[in-house]
């Protein structure tokens, strides 16, 4: 039975899933998204989460030990450099899983999993969300909002005929 066997093996043996979380980290930091299955986007969730944690604290230790994982010097700079500047506010939860559907070859459940802060489309669905909710309490106090609607059909009517 697998009561408490919280991790995931990849149907691979402990060197090559080791390999492979580090490898996908790295892109990941590189390039901001990446494309993968979904059982690898949430096993890389849980594995590079804590790196990026230890990234907040720049540190001679926290780099080797963040090396240690990644064995990149590039991607542990930008990590240290770009990405922890970023995050350095976010108490947690720096990375988002968004599932794209089905591969075609063999049905796999494929997700993109991306660094939250980095995606500007997110940012502005956000911003948005904000400023509708205070005009809903500030409309009723502002009916100065309609006036200009009145006028609309007015000019609609005009290029009718």
């Amino acid at each position: 039975m697998r009561h408490n066997k919280k991790f995931n093996h990849l149907g691979r043996t402990a060197s090559h899933r080791s390999a492979m979380l580090a490898n996908m980290a790295c892109s990941l930091i590189k390039h901001k998204r990446i494309t993968t299955t979904l059982a690898k986007a949430k096993a890389l969730k849980k594995y590079v989460e804590p790196l990026i944690t230890k990234s907040k604290n720049d540190t001679t230790n926290s780099r080797r030990v963040v090396f240690s994982y990644l064995q990149d010097k590039y991607a542990v700079t930008e990590l240290f450099k770009e990405i922890a500047v970023k995050v350095g506010d976010r108490p947690g939860g720096y990375t988002r899983i968004i599932k794209l559907g089905s591969r075609m070859s063999d049905a796999a459940p494929m997700a993109f999993i991306e660094l939250v802060d980095y995606n500007e489309n997110m940012a502005k669905v956000a911003k948005k969300a904000t400023r509708t909710r205070r005009s809903k309490k500030s409309a009723a106090a502002a009916p100065a909002v309609e006036a200009p609607a009145t006028e609309a059909p007015a000019a609609e009517e005009a290029t009718a005929e």
